[in-house]
């Protein structure tokens, strides 16, 4: 069998394996649009604080933007009625929120750090022309406002120009505005209703996960990491 991706994650005390899933959950909510001062506050932020590159994706300061917008309540509310109506109620409820931004994102997998969860993420900004690239599967979600994704974050993954298949920083012109904001929660692969939905298949490597220390991934049966600029895997010596 070839192209076979394997998370090895800790649950609980030890290590525990599973098969990497190609499915991503997508839609496009109806949301609020932000304040010109939300818009402002966010620009200032990524500009000033986080000063971001090409490539970054950066933690935002979301007490800040609950205080000054009141409308993101609607946002939250949007999203919960679509991870419901997908089958999985009150997985928000129970999951941490965190406003994030991007400029672009460089391919990578999460898998080092986050194979027990799948990423709920909800877009805030306007279309600029970016899109969720998924390399391995050839999937690509456009990303503007109120755009809903789903998916295993062990999946490699990058935010890159629609027009392009690579991820390029020469693309991102420092005078054009590509930041993307958007509202993250961490769902539990475990959780039933969760791994149902992404047909994640656990325990695939048993005897392999009895004999590592530290959450990674293999593929077709070897440690591996991401080409962050063409999204294709590297073996890892």
């Amino acid at each position: 069998m070839r192209n076979i991706l394997t998370s090895f994650f800790w649950s609980g005390d030890a290590i525990r394996s599973r098969r990497v899933s190609d499915i991503v959950l997508s839609g496009t909510l109806d949301l609020p649009a932000p304040s010109a001062a939300v818009l402002a506050d966010w620009q200032r932020e990524t500009a000033v604080r986080l000063a971001l590159e090409p490539g970054d994706v950066e933690a935002m300061h979301l007490a800040r933007t609950q205080m000054r917008w009141p409308d993101y309540k609607r946002c939250v509310q949007a999203m919960s009625a679509w991870t419901g109506a997908l089958g999985l109620p009150a997985v928000l409820a129970d999951s941490d929120m965190a406003l994030m931004a991007c400029r672009g994102a460089r391919y990578h997998h999460d898998g080092e750090q986050y194979g027990g969860t799948a990423f709920c993420n909800l877009f805030l900004s306007e279309d600029k022309g970016l899109d969720l690239h998924f390399p391995f599967t050839g999937q690509r979600i456009p990303l503007k406002r109120g755009t809903a994704v789903i998916f295993d974050p062990v999946q490699p993954h990058g935010v890159i120009q629609r027009g392009s298949d690579s991820f390029s920083a020469a693309e991102f012109a420092p005078d054009q505005d590509f930041d993307q904001i958007f509202l993250t929660w961490e769902l539990p692969i475990e959780d039933a209703d969760i791994g149902s939905a992404l047909k994640v298949i656990f325990d695939i490597a048993p005897s392999t996960s009895q004999h590592l220390e530290k959450e990674q991934v293999w593929f077709n049966g070897s440690p591996a990491a991401v080409c962050p600029e063409s999204g294709r895997w590297l073996p890892v010596s």
